[in-house]
């Protein structure tokens, strides 16, 4: 390893979990609130994200880690490698002689993980759900940041250089492990070490999207408030069923709860959801789609922005906002797209649906002011 390490605290579960008794699986599972899980997993595999190597994966392949559903347990399940489970997991380790039967201190075990979204990360959760008695002992993280689409040959090159996210650090088993990570820096890639072998379900790399800024200069117009490009989903009036980040996730919507959809309401008011825009920008288009909610789709929908460079608070929805989109009736199941006629610069969007229900995605298609830009590269 090298780079700088981080002061991420140690996780709060250590040693085995008891044997699987029957039952639900997960009603002993080990869990916590970590502060940064509201933030995007930037190792999502829907923004392209993948596990392009291994150095061992004997009995569950690597690619389990970045599953986005949870881990499932089937106690009667077993292959011709022994018991199937979902995750990923290698061989045990052994010494070089009958006299030396136990794994040296260095030896691990690893994969290399491609962020769907690079960024800056900001806690890191290595869940070992199901993993009771052949979890690793420890488990470290390193980041790196190189350009373009690397092999992994490339990033196991003597030139590559890696920072420390998380260093050596016991975990338990069964239990959702967290790290709070303080580097402030963009990253593209990790790589996960398990010490010295073992068993890890899901990986989650929750932070803030860093969009490359010579690519969107490129592109001109873009989807000004997609998580991929940096938007983000800041703030929403009800979470009740899913979370509005769902909305700017890439692709369409493919089941229900693969969007945005609040409880119904028994008052007067309505729903709404905040957006940060990638930056200072001018939006020119937008695309409303109530995909896969038929009886719960949201009934209308009004769109306003703000730029926030005047001084201007987003979280303060009566004052410095410009609607671009007035209330306008929604059909359930349907791509909505609406031109802007009005030219307006904008940093924060806002939707607001009236009453309740669903919203699958939410594009906001078009381009950065110049001021935008400097910033984005700065």
């Amino acid at each position: 390893m090298s780079g700088t390490p981080g002061t991420p605290p140690s996780s709060a579960f250590a040693g085995d979990a008891n044997p699987y008794a029957g039952g639900d699986p997960y009603a002993d599972y080990r869990s916590a609130t970590f502060d940064f899980t509201h933030l995007p997993d930037l190792a999502d595999r829907r923004l392209g994200a993948g596990v392009l190597a291994a150095n061992d994966e004997f009995f569950a392949e690597r690619e389990n880690l970045l599953n986005p559903e949870a881990a499932h347990f089937d106690p009667e399940r077993f292959g011709h490698k022994g018991k199937i489970m979902d995750g990923w997991e290698t061989r045990r380790r052994r010494g070089a002689a009958a006299d030396t039967p136990h794994p040296t201190d260095e030896d691990h075990d690893w994969a290399l993980i491609r962020l769907g979204a690079p960024g800056v990360v900001r806690g890191i959760v290595v869940d070992t759900a199901h993993f009771r008695g052949n979890y690793p002992q420890a488990v470290s993280v390193e980041a790196a940041s190189v350009a373009g689409t690397p092999s992994a040959e490339d990033l196991l090159a003597a030139d590559v250089r890696w920072t420390v996210l998380v260093p050596r650090t016991p975990v338990g088993g069964h239990a959702a492990n967290g790290f709070a990570v303080r580097d402030p820096r963009r990253f593209t890639h990790l790589r996960l070490n398990q010490h010295p072998d073992g068993g890890i379900a899901r990986l989650r790399v929750h932070g803030e999207v860093v969009p490359d800024p010579a690519w969107l200069a490129v592109l001109g117009t873009f989807d000004l408030v997609a998580l991929e490009n940096g938007g983000r989903a800041e703030d929403a009036s009800d979470r009740f069923y899913s979370p509005p980040v769902h909305t700017i996730q890439p692709g369409r919507s493919r089941k229900m709860d693969d969007g945005w959809e609040t409880r119904r309401r028994r008052d007067k008011g309505h729903d709404w959801v905040r957006y940060r825009l990638t930056e200072q920008s001018v939006p020119r288009a937008v695309e409303i789609d109530t995909g896969c909610y038929k009886g719960n789709a949201a009934g209308w929908a009004a769109l306003s922005v703000l730029d926030a460079t005047t001084g201007a608070d987003p979280a303060d929805h009566t004052t410095g906002w410009t609607e671009i989109l007035p209330r306008t009736r929604l059909q359930p199941d349907t791509v909505h797209r609406f031109p802007l006629e009005k030219a307006t610069t904008a940093t924060h969007l806002r939707i607001d649906i009236y009453p309740d229900g669903g919203i699958a995605r939410l594009r906001v298609h078009g381009s950065l002011t110049e001021e935008g830009a400097r910033r984005l590269t700065s």
